[in-house]
């Protein structure tokens, strides 16, 4: 994280109403931001069955979880609903050249309300 140092702290576990279960919750921060992490064990830490993208050899993928080395000019999408979503984990990066726009918006899941987030 450009040498910054980021800041964890332990919530109280999330309540996962749907499948009665607990999951672990952290704050974190970042430059002065605090986001919540929520981190659901029973996800897979893995990516089945990416494509071989332009430039995949930039990527690793084990049980442990993946990591990649996003080249200079391009960028790495991720969906909107991150652990069920097809993105960068599977079909790669974003030229700089096909990116149109600048988000103004974020959308949320309304099937949880607990879960919006706030707006900075």
């Amino acid at each position: 994280m450009n040498g910054k140092k980021v800041d964890y702290q332990p919530l109280p576990d999330y309540l996962d109403e749907e499948h009665l279960s607990y999951s672990k919750q952290y704050a974190e921060n970042l430059t002065g931001v605090t986001h919540r992490i929520l981190n659901d064990e029973r996800a897979p830490s893995y990516v089945q069955n990416p494509d071989a993208f332009p430039r995949h050899e930039l990527c690793t993928y084990n049980i442990e979880g993946f990591a990649c080395t996003v080249p200079q000019g391009q960028y790495f999408m991720m969906g909107d609903n991150r652990d069920n979503s097809l993105d960068s984990r599977y079909w790669g990066f974003v030229p700089d050249q096909n990116i149109v726009g600048k988000a103004f918006f974020v959308w949320m899941n309304l099937g949880d309300i607990k879960r919006i987030g706030s707006f900075h």
